[in-house]
C-alpha cells in the first residue's frame, strides 16, 4: 500500500510554497506523522508529515521547487524496504608477540625506571603495561623552556601591545634575537590586512536566491511606502520609575507568576491605554471606508535567523501584566523556532517594534499594512535632563511613531505618543486604569 504526500491548505490568500528541504531521503524509514519535508511560504515554515509507518519510496519535487496546493511531493509505501547501512567489520586485534632486541642495540634504561614485567607465556595476550623507557641521552636533554616573549619586550613595546591587545606571538621582531621593537610595532600599521575569510570562501561576490519570507518582507515594506502617507513623530520618556518598579517588585512577581517583568507588558499596557482614546490609530483603510477596530491584537515584532516576523498577541486589553509576559515568550519562542502557524502573524491591528534590543537609538519603523500605526521602541541611555530646575542623569528612551497621515492626522499622532509617555513615566496610571 502508498499514500502520496501533498502539499496541504497553507492558509488564507496562500496558494504556493517553496520545497525549503527534504528531512528524509528515498529508502528512509518513516512513522506515520513523523515530519518528512519542511516547506516555506511567504509568511511562516511548516512541516508536511508522512501519513503512514512506512518506507519514503519517491521524491517528485526536489528542495527549492515550487509547488502549489495539492501537487504530490513524494510517496511512502507500507511495504517498502528501508536502506540498511551495512555495518562495518570490525577487524579482531592481532596477537602481539615479544620479541628480545639484539645484544648489540642495547636500551640504557633510567635508573629511577623498573624494568618492563613480562609474562613468561608469550602466547599469552594481555600484558601489564610496560613503564616509559627513557635513554640516558634523552633524559639528560630536555627540551628546553621557551622564553615569555613579553618578559624581553621593552616598557614602551610593552604599553602599545597592552593598549591595543596585540598578539606578541604573531609579530616577527627585528631586534637582537627576534626582540619586538616599536619600529616593529608601527610597521604593522603599513601592512596590508588580509581579505576576509567570507571573501576566501565565497569568491568576490555571491548570488543567493532571497527566500519567499524575505520576498514578502520586501514587497509589503515597498508597498507600505507607495500606499501610505507615511509620517514620523518622536518623544522622550524618562524610564525611571518603570526600572524602580521592575527592581521593587521582580522576585515578588516571579515568585507568584512565573515569569520575569520585563518592559514589554508596560509598553503593550501603555498602547492600548492610548489607542482606547484614539481610535483613529487603530484603524484602517479599505477602499474609500475607515474600519474602526473595537478590539486590541498588538503585533510584534521579532527577529529570527530568517527575517523578520510580526506575530500577535490577541485582545491585549483583556490580559494582565503576567498574561502579556507569558504570552510574548511563548511566542517569541515559536517565532525563533521555527514554529509560527499562519493564525499566529494575522489579526493585528497595532504593531511595536523594540529596535533597543540591538542598540538602535532612533529609528523611523515602517508600518505592518494594513495597520495604520506602529510605535517604534529604542535603548535605554543615561542622559542629562532637566527635572524641576536642576540637571540629573535619567535612563531615557526615545520614542517613534510612524503613521499613515491618510486617517491620522498630527494632533492625534502626538497627543497618542504623549499619552504612551505620561503613562510610561507614571506607570500607577496603567494600574488604576486612569
Amino acid at each position: 500500500m502508498s499514500e502520496k504526500i501533498v502539499v496541504p491548505v497553507l492558509g488564507e490568500s496562500i496558494t504556493e510554497a517553496t520545497v525549503a528541504k527534504w528531512l528524509k531521503k528515498t529508502g528512509d524509514a518513516v512513522e506515520a506523522d513523523e515530519p518528512i519535508v519542511e516547506l516555506e511560504t511567504d509568511k511562516v515554515n511548516l512541516e508536511v508529515p508522512s501519513p503512514i509507518t512506512g518506507v519514503l519510496t519517491e521524491i517528485n519535487s526536489q528542495d527549492g521547487s515550487t509547488v502549489e496546493v495539492g501537487a504530490l511531493l513524494g510517496s511512502v509505501s507500507e511495504n517498502g524496504s528501508a536502506k540498511v547501512t551495512p555495518t562495518e567489520k570490525k577487524e579482531k586485534p592481532k596477537k602481539v608477540e615479544e620479541t628480545t632486541p639484539p645484544e648489540n642495540n642495547v636500551i640504557k634504561l633510567d635508573t629511577n625506571k623498573k624494568e618492563p614485567e613480562i609474562f613468561e607465556d608469550k602466547k599469552t595476550e594481555i600484558q601489564k603495561p610496560k613503564p616509559l623507557v627513557l635513554t640516558e641521552e634523552v633524559a639528560t636533554n630536555p627540551e628546553p623552556v621557551r622564553e615569555n616573549r613579553n618578559d624581553t619586550l621593552s616598557p614602551a613595546v610593552r604599553k602599545i601591545v597592552t593598549e591595543n591587545n596585540i598578539d606578541i606571538g604573531s609579530v616577527q621582531g627585528s631586534g637582537k634575537n627576534g626582540q619586538v621593537l616599536k619600529g616593529d610595532l608601527i610597521g604593522l600599521m603599513g601592512a596590508n590586512p588580509k581579505p576576509s575569510e567570507r571573501k576566501i570562501q565565497y569568491g568576490q561576490e555571491e548570488r543567493i536566491k532571497m527566500t519567499r519570507l524575505r520576498q514578502t518582507i520586501a514587497k509589503r515594506l515597498k508597498q507600505a511606502q507607495e500606499n501610505a502617507a507615511l509620517l514620523t513623530t518622536f518623544n522622550e520618556v524618562d524610564m525611571t520609575n518603570i526600572m524602580e518598579m521592575r527592581k521593587e517588585n521582580q522576585q515578588d512577581f516571579q515568585s507568584r507568576y512565573g515569569i520575569k517583568l520585563g518592559f514589554m507588558s508596560f509598553f503593550v499596557k501603555a498602547c492600548v491605554v492610548a489607542l482606547k482614546h484614539f481610535p483613529a490609530v487603530n484603524a484602517e483603510i479599505d477602499g474609500d471606508e475607515i474600519i474602526y477596530k473595537n478590539y486590541y491584537n498588538i503585533s510584534f515584532a521579532v527577529g529570527t535567523d530568517k527575517g523578520l516576523v510580526v506575530p500577535v498577541l490577541r485582545n491585549a486589553d483583556e490580559l494582565s501584566f503576567a498574561d502579556i509576559e507569558k504570552n510574548i515568550k511563548d511566542i517569541s519562542e515559536k517565532a525563533r523556532d521555527g514554529k509560527l502557524t499562519i493564525e499566529d502573524l494575522q489579526g493585528g491591528t497595532f504593531t511595536i517594534s523594540n529596535g533597543g534590543v540591538y542598540g538602535s537609538m532612533l529609528s523611523t519603523p515602517i508600518l505592518n499594512l494594513p495597520q495604520s500605526g506602529v510605535l517604534g521602541m529604542h535603548n535605554i541611555v543615561e542622559r542629562p535632563v532637566v527635572v524641576e530646575g536642576e540637571i540629573k542623569i535619567r535612563p531615557i528612551m526615545y520614542l517613534a511613531l510612524s503613521y499613515d497621515h491618510r486617517i491620522i492626522d498630527g494632533k492625534e499622532s502626538v497627543s497618542f505618543l504623549k499619552m504612551i509617555k505620561e503613562n510610561l513615566e507614571d506607570p500607577r496610571r496603567l494600574f488604576l486604569d486612569i
